[in-house]
């Protein structure tokens, strides 16, 4: 926060992030309980057309972030999305919007996602350098977790006492505060990273770079796993909400906003790490599973919050030491195409595991959906823990687990 273009860029992300999580609970509701009688699968599907461009996209969508200048890319899609965000927020509040309306939308939405994310991720090293990348992540995380306390709240709030349409019009002003931020950063305070990419031709490089680092290649199996089936929580809320225990909009904002408080603890906690920590990204995702099994079999909707938060809690902190570990690990200079892979996996995945979720929580009940994440991420922990063992007989790795880095020199070569 010394920096002055963090401290910007934190501001700006923080207001953006409050009304995504509004828009992000008003949208999973619309589907959910307005344009459906409770279709769980219909609200997977609108989040597979949300999130499967970051999959088709991502070769593009990655030399993009590492040839063009990442803060132009960065105004161009944060304009795009908010135009978008303005026009749904009309056809919701004319009373115009159908089904079509929505995945439409969220189709749109998913593509210029596809080119902001990866460009976001890699700009954090421009703001801060190569020193404090691992403490901006995790703030990062924070921001966006503790925008997820007050945005699903407000959000029920306004559905139950308005209708969804002003919801998605708020977040349309809300990206007027990113785009701001973006203007007033110091560009010559920047340290912009090295430009690997020059054309199409380099778009394998980076496929290539992942595939020698076994490091990374265990934390995208484990990220792939995690996003595809056990992060659906839109699906998971909403349902154990309107099925399981009867309520209504404003407690769907407020259970949401209970996952926050745990997702902003761990991002927190993961802050005070100079180095991401593998007992974490092992601990986090194997602790993940208990929570879920705790989720499904909540007796109560008390009981069902507290689940959630332990589940935000364990979610983050897998999230934000992979995060970091793969940001820190990669050269520079394909660090935009490592990110948009890593995206790209672990929110790729969401095409495929939301409607399978979503069939499940339709056809079993909604605590059958949750335990499909429970038994799904089991594997990931599994897999993760014995490539950890087996690592931790190297020499890049202490006894704590905090990763031993090498001099910059060498961070194409990392794991051999």
């Amino acid at each position: 926060m010394r920096l002055f273009n963090y401290r910007t860029w934190f501001t700006g992300a923080l207001i953006s992030n409050v009304g995504a999580w509004m828009q992000s609970t008003a949208l999973s509701w619309t589907v959910l309980t307005v344009l459906t009688e409770n279709d769980a699968t219909a609200v997977g599907i609108n989040m597979a057309l949300q999130f499967g461009p970051q999959l088709l996209l991502v070769p593009v969508s990655g030399l993009i972030a590492d040839k063009y200048d990442r803060r132009k890319v960065l105004l161009v899609t944060q304009s795009a999305m908010g135009v978008l965000a303005l026009i749904l927020g009309v056809v919701v509040t004319t009373g115009l919007v159908e089904l079509w309306h929505v995945q439409l939308f969220a189709l749109a939405f998913g593509i210029v996602q596809a080119f902001d994310m990866p460009a976001r991720q890699a700009f954090v090293s421009e703001l801060v350098g190569q020193g404090d990348i691992a403490n901006a992540v995790a703030l990062n995380s924070a921001s966006f977790h503790g925008a997820r306390l007050i945005g699903p709240a407000v959000a029920g709030v306004l559905i139950a006492l308005v209708a969804p349409g002003p919801v998605f019009l708020i977040n349309a002003v809300t990206f007027i505060a990113m785009i701001v931020a973006l203007l007033r950063i110091r560009r010559s305070e920047l340290q912009p990273s090295p430009r690997g990419a020059k054309g199409f031709g380099d778009i394998v490089e980076g496929f290539r770079y992942v595939r020698k680092r076994g490091d990374l290649l265990i934390v995208f199996v484990m990220a792939f796993i995690l996003g595809t089936f056990g992060l659906n929580f839109p699906i998971y809320i909403s349902t154990m909400t309107s099925v399981e225990y009867r309520a209504d909009a404003s407690t769907f904002g407020i259970l949401s906003s209970a996952m926050a408080i745990g997702s902003v603890t761990g991002a927190l906690l993961a802050a005070r790490s100079e180095r991401p920590r593998w007992t974490y990204i092992i601990g986090g995702i194997g602790s993940f599973v208990l929570a879920c099994v705790f989720a499904a079999l909540a007796p109560s909707i008390w009981v069902f919050g507290i689940a959630l938060a332990v589940a935000g809690f364990t979610a983050q902190l897998f999230m934000t030491n992979a995060n970091s570990m793969v940001q820190l690990t990669s050269a520079p200079e394909v660090r935009g195409r490592v990110m948009a892979l890593y995206g790209a996996v672990f929110m790729g995945g969401t095409p495929i595991g939301a409607p399978i979720v979503g069939w499940v929580a339709d056809l079993f009940g909604p605590r059958s959906g949750i335990l499909v994440a429970a038994a799904t991420c089991l594997i990931a922990f599994v897999a993760g823990a014995i490539w950890w063992a087996r690592a931790r007989r190297g020499d890049r790795m202490t006894r704590t687990g905090t990763l031993t880095l090498p001099p910059a020199t060498e961070s194409v070569d990392v794991v051999k």
